[in-house]
């Protein structure tokens, strides 16, 4: 398991979890439209950690940026979604 650390809370992935699925499971607010790499709506920033993805994203991907819909942590992430990022739970 990997564990992702924002600025709201820390979390373990469940397995075989893509980043976008445990961010949504734990309340996180991540735009996204493909889930498979192609347009780069979830592009978020990563602080530190790495990430591998199952096939190459078509989507451009900067330095210090992963695409939360596609990738998989190499172990422990941290990324850099603010607190304001989370929704509210009802």
């Amino acid at each position: 398991m990997s564990r992702v650390t924002t600025q709201a809370l820390s979390f373990e992935l469940r397995a075989g979890e893509s980043l976008l699925a445990g961010l949504e499971r734990t309340g996180h607010a991540v735009e996204y439209q493909c889930r498979g790499g192609y347009c780069g709506s979830c592009r978020t920033t990563i602080i530190s950690g790495e990430v591998s993805y199952q096939s190459t994203p078509l989507a451009f991907i900067a330095a210090g940026e992963v695409l939360p819909c596609c990738a998989r942590p190499e172990g422990e992430v941290v990324l850099d979604i603010d607190a304001e990022a989370i929704k509210k739970q009802a």
